[in-house]
């Protein structure tokens, strides 16, 4: 069972159930008995990598267009010379 972090519309107390998805009945406060409200926190995502949100669900002719100014990894990358 999910953990659910609510705060008392009565008393302003915090505090956290664990409650079935399913479940239709009202949280109560355990201080005051008082109805809670569900509280939502903020949502860790991280989004890494270059440019993720550019190359997902676009149209065919700007993947083409993309494609042409795309630089291939073997010519960014010079390989080291050779000292001797």
């Amino acid at each position: 069972m999910p953990l659910y972090e609510y705060v008392c519309t009565e008393c302003d107390c915090r505090f956290e159930q664990r409650r079935k998805v399913t479940d239709r009945t009202v949280a109560r406060c355990p201080r005051c008995n008082g109805r809670g409200k569900k509280v939502f926190g903020a949502v860790g995502i991280i989004f890494k990598g270059p440019g993720f949100y550019s190359t997902d669900n676009r149209k065919p002719e700007d993947k083409k267009a993309a494609a042409e100014d795309a630089v291939p990894v073997a010519a960014a990358k010079p390989k080291p010379e050779k000292s001797e």
